[in-house]
């Protein structure tokens, strides 16, 4: 995933991020954009789809880290303006690896 924002223009700031008991998968920015990426992975086989494994009780665990974040380090960094939150949904099949990508997926 980190390769994949990188091609499009994205630095990354974190990978991992632990707020107490939340996580966030990936942060970067391009420009004054931050973005929190939620990275959902998932086999062919696998019985539900890499986005159906975001219930609203994930959603909302993401926005409450998105939330703490933003207010103790994102928003006092002059240059960040806006704060989008990302969803990469990750498919694997043998070798190949597929990447449905969803810009502003969540929202408060």
């Amino acid at each position: 995933m980190i390769d994949y924002l990188f091609v499009r223009g994205f630095v990354i700031l974190a990978a991992n991020v632990r707020l107490q008991y939340l996580e966030l998968d990936v942060v970067a920015r391009r420009g004054p954009l931050a973005v929190i990426v939620e990275v959902r992975t998932r086999g062919t086989t696998a019985w539900e789809k890499s986005l159906a494994s975001l219930n609203g009780k994930k959603q909302m665990r993401i926005l409450r880290a998105a939330d703490r974040l933003w207010r103790s380090t994102l928003s006092k960094i002059a240059s960040i303006e806006r704060l989008r939150i990302d969803v990469a949904a990750v498919t694997f099949d043998g070798p190949a690896t597929y990447v449905e990508y969803i810009e502003g997926a969540l929202s408060a």
